[in-house]
């Protein structure tokens, strides 16, 4: 990326003081077990796994744990936050400590599969087990790590000479997400309620300091994330400011050439991932900060960030090549281009069609700014990049947009090209009704899928859009998700890019967007 002066030297702490100003403050509940459940194997349920209700909230509190194998505690829905307990001894004073193995689970399968010996992608350490031992009886312990689970799974691991048992059990549960979202209208069809209700406890859940990614798993704030986010908070939470404080965090911790990192973190202190170059999310960031400017009207946070939002369009400019097409090729050498998680994705095509998304929207903010003539380029490179498109990627017999690298047929490619409008209305329907997801390399994950509906909506497929949708994530819920899922494939409930599923975070931000559909399409939707 090279090296030098700093950009934003003068700025960046300027942001950083304008993101501590917006942190929001943290809306804490006391929630208690509502009962303990057994794991079933069931071939039938989602990943193999159901949980079977066996007995009511009292017996968290009056079963035994001496010569127990373990027990399975049900919260009763998903919630992020800090678990506490107390014991007390049913008999005997206690003469020793207890010891006990914690497994936090947002699905079941994640209490019947053994993760050692361990052969996910990603460090183990994010996997939510934990050993306790508790010298003193009564004495309140809370686990020190911020947990994300709907079970907790309790195991004696060293047998003491009293019988003992949990006294209480508390979950100090936080989030962000302070406002209560309309209900949607008593005519709007059960399952659109269903996944809308689930969206918005996915939406809660990762609205923390900052909008997380997962609350299980990464913990961290990603522009991808961050953009879908906030649509949904625009139709729901209405918590601007968390908006505001990511899009300043990540201006202020960009690096030093002023290109964006994809990723950062808030403790010990606000730090990027470092080196973290994504490339369609630096593009993206400026159509959050339009998104924003339309929501808000907040001129103010827009001026300010607006140098970071040109510095980003400077990435088109570079790997733009005489023939109008992205140079694929040494982009994806210097730069992760991410698109999906999909093995066997070809992104040469879906570059192009961000690509000039993301030019369009920047024009746009620009305009709204007064700015347009610092983007005097820009009109000519979008026209130059549609015709490129249709020149080179543009199968006319079939419709679909197809690389010169791989000539693929995917999802991912089409979506892209619809969203960018290069393609007419007639186009956009041909080369999206025509995907089969049996035959044409379909979405590995909700990110896309989100982009999907966008791409039926733009191309005037309501009805489409509405079952897709309802098939999607109403799949998702008949699976039993109680918050939506970051990967899911309706033909394979293990899929993981982590090479072990218990890894994958199952409450999303990516996955949340029904929020935004179904709220600000209410004629599709409601």
């Amino acid at each position: 990326m090279g090296t030098g002066a700093d950009r934003y030297g003068t700025q960046r702490a300027h942001w950083l003081q304008k993101a501590t100003e917006a942190t929001p403050k943290l809306i804490e509940t006391i929630r208690k077990p509502v009962g303990l459940v057994k794991v079933v194997e069931d071939k039938t349920a989602y990943q193999g796994w159901r949980c079977e209700n066996m007995a009511s909230a009292d017996s968290v509190y009056t079963t035994s744990l001496l010569n127990n194998r373990g027990i399975v505690i049900d919260m009763g829905e998903h919630l992020t936050g800090y678990f506490s307990f107390t014991l007390r001894s049913l008999d005997h004073t206690p003469d020793s400590p207890v010891r006990l193995k914690f497994t936090f689970a947002e699905v079941p399968a994640e209490l019947a599969t053994p993760f050692d010996p361990y052969t996910g992608a990603l460090c183990r350490a994010w996997l939510q087990d934990e050993v306790i031992t508790v010298m003193t009886i009564p004495g309140q312990i809370t686990i020190p790590r911020r947990l994300s689970f709907r079970y907790v799974k309790v195991e004696p691991v060293a047998t003491p000479h009293f019988n003992y048992a949990f006294e209480d059990i508390a979950l100090r549960a936080v989030t962000s997400a302070s406002e209560r979202p309309e209900n949607l209208p008593d005519k709007t069809a059960s399952i659109i309620k269903q996944i809308d209700h689930v969206a918005l406890i996915t939406l809660r859940e990762c609205m923390q300091t900052v909008y997380e990614d997962g609350p299980k798993r990464d913990q961290r704030l990603w522009i991808g994330d961050l953009y879908l986010e906030a649509l949904g908070n625009t139709y729901s939470y209405r918590q601007h400011d968390l908006t505001k404080r990511c899009l300043y965090l990540l201006a202020a911790l960009s690096d030093e050439n002023g290109y964006l990192n994809a990723s950062v973190f808030e403790k010990p202190e606000p730090h990027p991932q470092a080196k973290q170059f994504l490339l369609e999310y630096a593009l993206l960031y400026n159509v959050a900060l339009l998104d924003y400017f339309k929501a808000t009207g907040d001129r103010q946070t827009v001026e300010e960030l607006w140098p970071v939002a040109l510095r980003q369009l400077d990435i088109a400019r570079t790997y733009l090549q005489p023939n109008g097409l992205m140079n694929f090729e040494k982009a994806n050498r210097e730069w992760w281009i991410f698109i999906d998680w999909k093995d066997g994705l070809h992104k040469e095509v879906a570059l192009q069609g961000i690509t000039v998304f993301a030019l369009t929207q920047t024009l746009e903010l620009a305009r709204m700014l007064g700015r347009e003539n610092e983007l005097k380029d820009v009109p000519g490179m979008i026209k130059k990049m549609a015709q490129a498109c249709r020149k080179h990627y543009y199968d006319r017999s079939s419709g679909f947009f197809r690389g010169m690298l791989n000539d693929q047929v995917s999802y991912a490619s089409q979506i892209w090209i619809v969203l960018s409008g290069i393609t007419n209305q007639q186009e956009s329907q041909r080369a999206l009704l025509g995907l089969d997801p049996d035959v044409h390399c379909r979405p590995g994950t909700p990110y896309l899928y989100h982009y999907y509906i966008q791409a039926l909506i733009d191309a005037g497929l309501p009805a489409e859009a509405r079952r897709k949708l309802i098939g999607f994530w109403g799949g998702m819920i008949e699976k039993g998700a109680d918050t939506f899922w970051e990967t899911y494939d309706p033909q394979d409930d293990y899929i993981s890019p982590y090479r072990f599923h218990p890894m994958n975070s199952y409450c999303h931000a990516w996955s949340s967007t029904p929020v935004y559909f179904i709220r600000k399409y209410p004629e599709i939707f409601q």
